[in-house]
């Protein structure tokens, strides 16, 4: 055993992290995952709202006057994404889950009582900073 233990079971060598989270997730209900395909030229933060274009399937920001498809915001990007220009990534979006407004980014097209109903036929439920005080 290495150190030494004290009366009082502390070990004065020991160490110990504080997992701070991003606060994106707001809720606890169960967060549905999905590997997807991310289209090309596209720089993307965790919890940036996408859809999917219906043409080649990959998904993109969603733009609320798209009309390839990604005007249907349906996921919302685990861990930020960078694609090169012509080049496709694979990567992570939420399909489910409780999601902090505050947190997320999405294109100004959309309002935010807008993008809420629409991403409400996903089960994915988006909630204000006033619904989400820590108490």
């Amino acid at each position: 055993m290495s150190g030494s233990l004290n009366s009082y079971g502390f070990y004065p060598q020991a160490r110990s992290t504080l997992f701070v989270p991003d606060q994106l997730v707001a809720g606890n209900m169960k967060l549905v995952t999905r590997t997807v395909t991310f289209g090309a030229s596209q720089t993307l933060p965790r919890g940036a709202v996408v859809g999917r274009v219906t043409a080649t399937g990959e998904y993109i920001l969603s733009v609320a006057t798209a009309t390839d498809g990604s005007e249907t915001p349906c996921g919302i990007v685990v861990d930020a994404v960078e694609t090169a220009a012509g080049a496709t990534q694979t990567g992570a979006i939420y399909e489910m889950g409780e999601f902090n407004s505050n947190y997320m980014t999405y294109d100004s097209s959309w309002t935010l009582d807008a993008l809420t109903q629409a991403l409400r036929q996903w089960a994915i439920f988006i909630k204000t900073g006033l619904s989400n005080d820590i108490v």
